[in-house]
């Protein structure tokens, strides 16, 4: 998809409602429910992130979206798939800067190449006891990513068209921090399995992007 025509569907989706859970429900886990119940109390107390969906031309115009492959580590969120961004720290006046700063962090994208078109619904983490609020942006300039290797292991540039083909939802046996092994609904992207709260996120942003393109 021409980047050009992206970015002027793009404008107009802050004129769209929400579908939150709707979308969400779609790829929800079939655990998810049984943790939330477990975890009402520490969920008072859960910690705040910020997210990016950047969306952006490549070097032919034409429209891409950017996760990142976490790097293997002692935690729950080792060797995942998501985008870029991080917890709210003290220099962040808000989530919104949480999420774009830690996007220059981790891929290397200048603050004043990214444009923030709006927030999305958030998302709880029952393993990591966070709430993950995410942005949607689009950076008008191709990216020359940087990977800060310390925490990402691979820069995953998806074509929106990859993305929005439905022929890429798929069901996967996948290991969850619980050490159970279940199916869960996920997106095929590049060949990554994306599931859990990513793909709730990556649900919505598809759900709003068929109703503008």
């Amino acid at each position: 998809m021409n980047f050009d025509e992206f970015s002027i569907s793009i404008s107009k989706i802050k004129n769209i409602p929400l579908p939150a859970l709707v979308s969400h429900y779609k790829m929800v886990p079939p655990f998810r429910q049984e943790l939330l119940e477990r975890q009402k109390e520490a969920i008072k107390k859960a910690k705040q992130a910020g997210v990016l969906a950047l969306f952006y031309p490549d070097t032919n115009h034409q429209t891409h979206m950017v996760l990142i492959l976490r790097n293997t580590y002692k935690g729950v969120h080792s060797a995942q798939i998501g985008f870029p961004g991080g917890k709210l720290e003290k220099q962040d006046a808000s989530l919104q800067d949480a999420a774009v700063r830690e996007t220059f962090e981790e891929i290397g994208v200048p603050i004043k190449d990214i444009e923030v078109i709006c927030r999305l619904s958030e998302v709880y983490i029952p393993p990591s006891n966070f709430y993950v609020h995410p942005f949607l942006g689009i950076s008008k300039n191709t990216p020359r990513f940087i990977k800060e290797d310390n925490e990402v292991e691979a820069i995953i540039e998806v074509p929106v068209q990859h993305f929005l083909d439905d022929a890429n939802i798929i069901t996967q046996k996948v290991q969850t921090s619980y050490s159970i092994d279940v199916e869960v609904p996920a997106f095929k992207l590049n060949n990554y399995v994306v599931w859990g709260a990513t793909a709730m996120m990556l649900s919505e942003i598809k759900d709003l992007l068929k109703q503008l393109m």
